[in-house]
């Protein structure tokens, strides 16, 4: 089995956490119900409190991520990093604090994850590399003076993972919220070229190649940005299943992030956004294209939470959530390298999260039925309608 194969790889992993993560994600992929402590009990043969016991140890979860990636052999041409709110009740949990839910539309108290993954943009696929918990406490604003803000813990957990994740990429990508200037510094000094997006009434400004007085200060700009003109941009056109796009490509100032920007102006009918990039050479088309893919992070969190347990965790401290949290989204690492083992480009299917739980459930269930029941295994599993019933209300085989 491919989890046994890639557990086996690891090096330094000690034999009772070796047999531990064994059944852990097998226990994963066979659960139904609710993702913790109880029902994994119930669906395997260990003890709750094991499971407990179990996830408050530390253990190298990129690493295990990173073999995965390597016998995935995906291309990884970016990274994507977006937070996840967390769903929380007690007043004992570590890390409670108002978190801004997207899906309520306001700040909740909760649990915030931050995640970063490794973006495969061929196959529009996002791998998990690593979660961290938000810190409480935090500033909202990066104007609270000599006060810890979320940007600067989004900031160090970059940092914290730079040297991992420039093995793989140069690029990242990330949603409106990160276009911070300290955000975008950090991000460059780590090496990296961010791309990210611009509010639709941005304050930029042309930059000016004209001649120099003699004397004075060297003039630097050349009138702001009005996006009802866009005659000084370069124009081109791409088309995104079968969506004629038309983008504006120009090399201005942005005050906010006090830095020179490649800006692209996407325009599809009579909507429009703005794209940023720091690489001041990268093309236009280029910049869409990595910008697109950064939704790949967001149906990893969905399948995550739908099918990995991501917010389903009963414990309380931080060491056991971490643990819970890189569990769930490992387990889709693992899930999208088993829908399509082995297989070319060609006979690649769509991934379906639900539907490799469904066939390790049925299997579970058959062999469950063949060892109770006393029957010859041979003369069931070499059956022709064994996989029928493997694939058993799956939605997608």
């Amino acid at each position: 089995m491919f989890i046994n194969q890639i557990l086996d790889g690891l090096k330094h992993l000690h034999k009772p956490q070796l047999n531990f993560l064994r059944v852990l994600f097998t226990t994963i992929f066979v659960c139904q119900s609710r993702i913790n402590f109880s029902s994994l009990a119930r669906n395997c043969h260990l003890n709750e409190k094991t499971f407990r016991r179990n996830f408050r140890k530390e253990f190298d979860f990129i690493r295990l991520n990173e073999a995965i990636i390597a016998q995935s052999k995906c291309q990884i041409e970016a990274f994507a990093m977006d937070a996840s709110f967390i769903k929380k009740s007690g007043g004992e949990t570590f890390g409670l604090d108002k978190f801004w839910n997207g899906c309520a539309g306001r700040a909740e108290k909760g649990l915030e994850t931050s995640i970063i993954s490794l973006v495969d943009v061929k196959e529009n696929a996002s791998f998990a590399l690593t979660i961290d918990q938000t810190e409480p406490n935090l500033a909202n604003k990066d104007e609270a003076p000599g006060k810890k803000t979320r940007t600067d813990f989004y900031a160090e957990q970059l940092e914290k993972n730079a040297a991992t994740i420039l093995k793989y990429t140069k690029v990242g990508v990330f949603d409106g919220f990160y276009a911070k200037q300290k955000f975008v510094e950090t991000t460059v000094n780590a090496g990296f070229t961010m791309i990210s997006r611009l509010r639709r009434d941005a304050n930029l400004k042309y930059l000016y190649f004209g001649a120099q007085k003699p004397k004075g200060r060297r003039r630097k700009f050349d009138g702001k940005v009005d996006f009802n003109d866009l005659s000084r941009f370069r124009e081109s056109t791409i088309k995104i299943d079968n969506k004629q796009l038309h983008l504006s490509a120009a090399t201005v100032w942005s005050p906010s992030l006090a830095r020179k920007i490649r800006l692209v102006i996407v325009k599809f009918k009579t909507k429009s956004v703005n794209l940023f990039a720091t690489d001041l050479e990268m093309a236009a088309e280029n910049i869409f294209k990595l910008y697109r893919s950064r939704f790949s992070i967001e149906f990893l969190i969905r399948d995550a939470k739908q099918s990995g347990g991501l917010s389903d965790c009963q414990a309380r401290d931080n060491q056991a959530l971490e643990f819970h949290w890189n569990a769930a989204l490992t387990s889709v690492n693992f899930g999208r390298e088993m829908a399509n083992p082995n297989q070319g480009e060609s006979e690649r299917k769509p991934f379906s999260m639900k539907s490799i739980k469904q066939q390790f459930f049925n299997e579970h269930l058959l062999k469950l039925f063949i060892s109770k029941s006393g029957l010859e295994q041979s003369l069931i599993k070499y059956q022709e309608t064994l996989e029928d019933l493997r694939n058993y209300a799956v939605i997608c085989s």
